[in-house]
């Protein structure tokens, strides 16, 4: 007889209840520990086979992210072992091989193996720790993979081709420098489009002939504008992408002709122009077309003939929903998730509307019915301009009476906060505690302008919008002062710091997860093939003034607000200086500073055993802040 033995039950045969009464489910009884939490599992979709019986996914199940087949009885089976994941998975065509990338303790630079699909053995193709490998095409007869590297000067990446039998690779690409990458390889294998990312809002196409190395710049823009899920239909002439070159700034579904550079707008009722086209794509046929919406966060997908336009019907999964990948029998691979259901991996059939979900995410003994929505919220900023977030509130409360609450700062800051499966959240919310996490100006998902309002000499205009949100949450009796913590990553974390030091009053807990404290210091030290992509954003080293004035090291002395500082030791976008310095200058004016710092990890943890840690130490840091609850000495 089973027994639930973290519930502290013992259900006898002559006592079992039938239903256990609604308080042993109430807040604050029976909830795991946060480490338990972690270990909710997550399947993603990584590619499939053609004739649908290999479906091919990665999991962070054992620990780290690795890549698994789903084998014909269901059963998930582990290809990767690597220590510290995988960061890529690009299947062949005929799906007997794939490119599998790794790299080492967070450093990001990605080396390329080689992998038979059905038995896992690998073949490391490079090994050179100094150098970033990526953006793997291989050609349609599987002879050759393309990618990309910055092995020539550590900053431009270049497009090379290897020959998978030799391992011998040869550059066919340098004519742009800095962050290329390949965005598509004809059917025929002898056209190239290559994209360029001046920053993180504007890229430009080039196509490249193959069989010549000749090739020119297909884009001609005046200011900021993103391409976006090329695909080159087998006429070689026709792209269908997403681009926002239109008077809205709105990422919509539109189509170039190779050669030139006159983007068309496709609005034939389709998709709903409200929302930002975010991805489009075919199955290998070019019988279907995919396209996903952002939908004020929500990933919302279609699907539909080419030839018709009839649209293929999809089940009806209320979340995150996206299409993966399609079979040659017309069938769909899904991915699908929402904040109370983790991500897994679905078959969809069209035909006879039959939904198989393919992968089984644990739930490690939680039972999902404790798990909460978050609700859409909207708020005037300190300029009148409209902002909007998503409100978590625990479940005992009452309307009135003000709970701690976590302010969320989302990193990029050309991202957004979008309404997923997040783990500490629902750990969080059973224990007592709010979270409002906000889509600043400066977020995507909402248009070209609302993207740039927070650019360079704007950078504190989205600090405002962060304390209007408080404000705001104050105000409407959710919470009060004294009772507010803010918590942010990477860029994220720079909003966690600038919060403290403009606004010393505002919050009693501060948590800064691999974030900026000095601008300067952070763009002499970042990735040198990422310097230029955030001088754009942030403002160049040519201007030392106003990244002084923004920085929040500057105004170390103002912070009144206990601070946790996590970051990984090896770090290539934000290096752990950044930490150091203000653990620095807290301890040496006196300001108490609690510190993380994992010697193994990069930009935020990977590795389950230290995310554990991570948010134990999270939780131990709120918990005695914002509830007044100190962890009990060892000796106690």
């Amino acid at each position: 007889m089973l027994r639930h033995i973290g519930l502290a039950i013992v259900l006898c045969a002559a006592t079992v209840m039938a239903e256990p009464p609604a308080s042993m489910l109430s807040e604050g009884q029976y909830v795991p520990d946060i480490g338990t939490f972690l270990q909710i599992g997550n399947w993603s979709p990584a590619g499939n086979s053609w004739d649908g019986k290999d479906v091919y996914v990665i999991s962070s199940a054992s620990g780290a992210p690795q890549v698994y087949r789903i084998t014909e009885d269901g059963w998930p089976y582990q290809l990767t072992t690597f220590e510290d994941g995988v960061e890529g998975f690009t299947l062949s065509k005929y799906g007997h091989a794939a490119i599998v990338t790794a790299s080492v303790g967070g450093d990001e630079n990605s080396q390329m193996y080689l992998m038979d699909t059905h038995s896992g053995r690998l073949l490391k193709l490079t090994n050179n720790p100094e150098v970033q490998y990526g953006s793997v095409v291989w050609t349609p007869d599987d002879a050759k993979i393309y990618f990309t590297s910055n092995e020539e000067n550590g900053t431009d990446f270049f497009i090379y081709e290897m020959n998978i039998t030799s391992s011998e690779s040869k550059k066919i690409f340098d004519g742009v420098k800095g962050s290329n990458y390949i965005a598509e390889l004809s059917q025929d294998g002898q056209h190239m489009i290559v994209g360029t990312y001046t920053s993180n809002v504007n890229n430009d196409l080039h196509h490249v002939e193959l069989a010549t190395g000749k090739w020119s710049t297909i884009t001609r823009d005046k200011g900021d504008v993103i391409y976006g899920s090329i695909t080159l239909m087998p006429d070689n002439k026709t792209i269908w992408l997403d681009c926002n070159d239109n008077k809205d700034g709105m990422s919509r579904l539109a189509k170039m002709t190779l050669g030139s550079p006159k983007v068309t707008f496709v609005n034939d009722g389709w998709l709903d122009t409200k929302w930002e086209c975010e991805g489009v794509g075919f199955s290998r046929d070019y019988k279907y077309m995919a396209a996903s919406t952002n939908e004020d966060g929500w990933g919302r997908a279609k699907v539909r003939e080419v030839e018709t336009g009839s649209a293929v019907k999809l089940p009806k999964l209320d979340g995150q929903l996206s299409v993966a990948g399609f079979t040659k029998e017309g069938e769909l691979i899904l991915s699908f998730s929402s904040p109370t259901k983790a991500p897994d991996v679905y078959r969809w059939n069209p035909q006879t509307e039959t939904l198989t979900q393919l992968t089984q995410s644990m739930y490690a003994g939680i039972d999902p019915m404790l798990f909460r929505d978050p609700v859409l919220v909207r708020l005037p900023s300190f300029d009148g301009l409209e902002i909007s977030g998503y409100l978590y509130l625990p479940p005992a409360y009452q309307e009135g009476s003000p709970v701690p609450f976590i302010i969320e700062a989302h990193g990029g800051p050309e991202s957004q906060f979008r309404p997923a499966f997040i783990r500490n959240y629902q750990y969080m919310m059973l224990n007592g505690y709010g979270i409002f996490s906000l889509n600043p100006r400066g977020s995507s998902g909402y248009g070209r302008e609302f993207l740039a309002l927070d650019n360079y000499k704007k950078r504190k205009d989205s600090l405002k919008d962060y304390k209007a949100a408080t404000d705001w949450l104050i105000a409407q009796g959710y919470t009060k002062q004294g009772m507010i913590g803010i918590r942010g990553g990477s860029y994220g974390g720079y909003v966690t710091m600038g919060m403290i030091t403009e606004y010393p009053d505002l919050y009693n807990a501060a948590i800064n997860i691999v974030g900026i404290v000095n601008f300067k210091s952070f763009l002499e030290k970042t990735a040198d093939y990422r310097r230029a992509l955030r001088e754009a954003e942030y403002g160049p080293l040519s201007d030392p003034k106003f990244l002084e004035e923004v920085s929040p090291i500057n105004k170390a002395h103002l912070i009144k607000t206990p601070l946790l500082v996590v970051h990984g030791e090896n770090d290539p976008r934000v290096p752990v200086n950044e930490a150091r310095q203000i653990i620095a200058k807290l301890t040496e004016i006196g300001t108490p500073v609690d510190s993380l710092i994992f010697p193994d990890e990069g930009h935020g943890a990977s590795k389950r055993p230290n995310i554990i840690a991570e948010y134990r130490k999270h939780v131990e840091f709120f918990d005695k802040h914002l509830k007044g609850i100190r962890k009990p000495e060892k000796d106690e």
